[in-house]
């Protein structure tokens, strides 16, 4: 056995072994490392195998990339990183894409390996401007809310369709290069289509299913260039971002055919026009002597603490509870935020402990006993229409039940309707306070009311 094929063989254990911790909090962080570390042997072990014969070039590319990426890491807040895995994806699709569009100009391959070829391109080519679309609306350079047209589903379906046939073609015909970059351009095209019709509600799946478009991608090309460590690498990716597209489909009682069809997101006229209602608002000092004289608080955080960055203030205000001796827990969503997992990672970065973070499905049966609910910036996660009205574009779609505490407060800007674009029956509850404010600056008066009794 090579020494490059003991390092492929190693990286591989390592992106196993990554998937299987980062599956549990408790040991995510060694998930990363190992990722990491078989990232660094697989890199390595490409560069000194006997195919590589001029370093020149990716010394240049090593390079810039790292002047590229490194200030992005440093710099980028919490609220981009949903923007900045977009734009990943479009990245590492594109390279694939090109990778897969130079092979294919090189050698004009016949049989399987054509065919891989064609799907590598489909796949990358699609997800490029697909990823670049959903950067696009998470950045709001874009509209957020669905572009629909008569007709839609069909014009999709047709240049999909007519992509995949000329790819076909391609493969038994691969000596028609002048066809390909019609090929192309339908690929990208559908790119385009493919996210116009989809309102931000639904961003944090379509995020995790163009990471699994991107794997697929990486793995037909570890079949056109016969790279093992390529197959499996792609294949992870592909499954996991497959497997976490269904659990986030699950957790917003979601197909992936309205998903990519839908239009979840658009505002309603009939529920936008409808009349003020009364709502009962309260001060920082109001508020926090409701939370201390409580027994327990869930704190349900959204969207809008991370515009804010507000997660540090809150977990000071979790520990200043705390040394009240009252019970602080967080509630936390599957999509709460732009992106799988978003709301963990905010939390994490304040260094609030993971066994403080309590799922859905074990926080809901609490909720009844919970003497106050602080939301911090949610809307339709908490949103009772998801259980009270059929009608409702969010009817059936799991939520916190936070309506079933004693009392509910609400850190939040202004009335404003959430990706889903309806009004938030919870507002108007009896038991319900609004806490108008930026989620920062109202958090930091409940701190300093808590710390100075």
């Amino acid at each position: 056995m090579s020494l490059y094929q003991f390092l492929y063989i190693a990286a591989a254990a390592g992106f196993i072994l990554a998937l299987k911790w980062m599956s549990s909090p408790a040991t995510a962080r060694r998930g990363v490392l190992a990722g990491q570390l078989g990232m660094l042997m697989a890199v390595v072990g490409t560069l000194i195998r006997a195919e590589i014969f001029n370093y020149e070039w990716i010394a240049v590319g090593i390079v810039l990339g790292a002047v590229i990426g490194a200030p992005i890491a440093i710099f980028m807040p919490m609220t981009g990183v949903p923007q900045r895995t977009a734009i990943s994806q479009a990245c590492g699709s594109l390279a694939s894409a090109l990778i897969g569009t130079a092979e294919y100009y090189k050698l004009q391959p016949h049989g399987f390996i054509m065919s891989a070829l064609i799907v590598e391109t489909l796949l990358g080519f699609v997800t490029v401007t697909a990823s670049i679309m959903a950067w696009g609306k998470l950045q709001e350079v874009l509209p957020g809310r669905p572009v629909t047209y008569k007709g839609q589903f069909f014009i999709n379906m047709a240049v999909l369709a007519s992509a995949i046939a000329l790819g076909i073609f391609l493969v038994f015909n691969p000596e028609r290069t002048d066809l390909y970059p019609i090929f192309v351009v339908l690929a990208l095209t559908f790119g385009v289509f493919l996210i116009l019709p989809i309102g931000g509600a639904d961003m944090p799946t379509v995020i995790a299913l163009l990471n699994s478009y991107a794997g697929l991608s990486a793995c037909a090309m570890g079949f056109a260039l016969d790279n093992k460590l390529l197959i499996i690498a792609g294949a992870l990716d592909g499954s996991s971002g497959f497997i976490l597209s269904v659990i986030m489909c699950k957790a917003m009682n979601r197909s992936f055919a309205n998903v990519l069809f839908g239009g979840f997101g658009q505002v309603q006229a009939s529920v936008a026009g409808t009349e003020a209602r009364p709502v009962r608002s309260a001060t920082p000092e109001e508020a926090a002597q409701i939370l201390e004289t409580a027994s327990t608080v869930v704190i349900v955080p959204g969207y809008g603490m991370a515009v804010a960055q507000a997660q540090h203030k809150i977990r000071e205000l979790a520990d200043a509870l705390g040394k009240k001796g009252v019970d602080v827990k967080f509630a936390i969503h599957p999509v709460a935020g732009r992106m799988p997992g978003h709301m963990n990672v905010l939390l994490a970065e304040a260094d609030v402990s993971y066994d403080k973070l309590i799922e859905m499905e074990d926080i809901n049966p609490e909720m009844a006993m919970t003497d106050v609910v602080l939301i911090v910036g949610a809307n339709d996660i908490v949103n009772p229409a998801a259980e009270t009205d059929p009608s409702s574009p969010i009817a059936g779609m799991p939520i916190l039940t936070a309506y079933k505490a004693r009392t509910v407060m609400v850190i939040k800007r202004s009335m404003g309707v959430g990706f889903a674009g309806i009004d938030n029956d919870l507002y108007y509850r009896p038991n319900t306070l609004m806490l108008f404010g930026d989620a920062k600056a109202f958090t930091t008066s409940l701190v300093k009311e808590l710390t100075a009794t």
